[in-house]
């Protein structure tokens, strides 16, 4: 049986696959390789909780650690029906190169319940958020691991693990958590930092490649947090948003979508399903529409091998974790079509969550447009090495900035040696 057969996941492959092509290109040290293959510590948890209706039920729960090598560890935590092991692995790994391409003092993790979060009653789950907080307290801490909101859970998730984690500790503890309502110690312009970050960086690529952004056609698909921001954003920006999904559906609309319309539908219906200024696609159809920009935002492995030759776009800019597969990228290149990787691209929330961070450490708060003034510049840095080293070894943005984020990582595991 192989090593990693208890993390199976496209997901996994994958990230094991960016790997081991990294770390050939820069003829990595075969143990220092091997090291990086595998998480420092994973935890499954169970999650009993009594229902609304007076039944018991048991969700698991993950907590993966990657490597501690910068620093503590840093990931969101997600809600969601197929969340596994495997995927939480392979996402804590990704979170390892994005916090070190951007020069943050971070390894990566992430975390994770399998359930469905529009199933539970608000009551509900606050319990699993709770219980799950109360299930991981030996891995999470200011100074151990700093989760924070991913795809299923918001600001009111992070308040209740800051108060649980609090509550054991028998005081405030606010640098637990990041993406933490203002009230109790959040930073400003936490909420849209990833989505900010995706429009700052698709602007510098569309500079890049000698583009006017005002006027193109973008398709988003993935209409949370992150996708409705950069589309909002967006349509600011004079792009004509002419298609957009969620998980029940989506729609298109050749003229553009009016977003701020879309933003009240999908407030009041919770899906972009039955809005009005658009006709409905299928899901799956989204993807192949007629674009200039593809902007997946949703979850991973939706851009396959199966699918990749129905792209549209010239630049796929990815506000989601680990949507392109290996596969795909090959046939994405050979079709001369720009990918802005993730580790690069929807950097901006784990920037501003380090900031919160360090913004709780210090007490003292900064304005919003400090914050989206420095997320920017760290962003900028890190798009313009990775351009450069893009071009100076003759690969894609993807392999320049795995290679640039790998590096980091290798290099302070040398540095610091082997224990014991």
């Amino acid at each position: 049986m192989s090593a990693h057969a208890e993390l199976d996941s496209d997901l996994h492959r994958t990230a094991l696959d960016q790997l081991d092509r990294v770390a050939k290109r820069l003829d990595l040290d075969p143990d220092l390789h091997e090291r990086l293959r595998y998480p420092r510590r994973a935890l499954v948890v169970s999650i009993p909780i009594r229902r609304d209706d007076g039944r018991t039920d048991v969700f698991l729960g993950y907590r993966v650690h990657h490597n501690t090598v910068l620093g503590p560890t840093k990931g969101g935590v997600r809600y969601a029906p197929d969340v596994s092991l495997g995927e939480v692995t392979a996402l804590a790994m990704l979170m390892s190169w994005k916090s070190a391409l951007m020069g943050l003092p971070y390894g990566g993790a992430k975390g994770g319940v399998r359930c469905d979060p529009h199933d539970l009653s608000p009551r509900e789950r606050e319990h699993v958020t709770r219980r799950y907080t109360a299930e991981i307290m030996p891995l999470i801490g200011p100074d151990l691991d700093i989760p924070a909101p991913d795809l299923g859970t918001d600001e009111q998730v992070m308040a209740w693990m800051m108060d649980t984690y609090s509550m054991m500790k028998g005081r405030a503890v606010p640098g637990v958590v990041t993406g933490k309502p203002l009230l109790v110690g959040g930073s400003f312009g936490r909420r849209e930092a990833t989505g900010r970050g995706v429009v700052h960086i698709l602007h510098h690529a569309a500079q890049r490649l000698g583009r006017k952004l005002p006027g193109r056609r973008v398709i988003v698909q993935g209409f949370g947090n992150v996708g409705s921001v950069t589309a909002r954003l967006l349509a600011q920006d004079g792009c004509l948003v002419v298609g957009l999904g969620d998980i029940n559906g989506a729609l298109w609309n050749a003229h553009g979508l009016d977003i701020r319309a879309l933003d009240r539908h999908v407030a009041e219906a919770g899906t972009v399903v039955g809005f009005r200024g658009a006709d409905p696609l299928l899901s799956a159809e989204l993807l192949a529409q007629p674009c200039d920009i593809l902007i997946p935002a949703a979850t991973g492995s939706q851009i396959r091998g199966d699918n990749a030759d129905a792209v549209k776009a010239r630049l796929v800019v990815e506000a989601a974790n680990g949507p392109t597969t290996p596969e795909a990228d090959v046939i994405l290149a050979e079709r001369g079509v720009t990918v802005v990787p993730d580790i690069l691209a929807n950097s901006g929330g784990v920037v501003v969550s380090y900031f919160e961070w360090v913004q709780g450490l210090q007490q003292y708060f900064w304005r919003e447009t400090e914050i989206t003034s420095r997320m920017q510049e760290i962003m900028t840095r890190a798009f313009n090495r990775v351009w450069a080293a893009a071009l100076e070894e003759e690969t894609d943005l993807r392999t320049a900035a795995l290679m640039e984020g790998i590096r980091r990582v290798a290099e302070a595991y040398r540095v610091r040696g082997l224990y014991p």
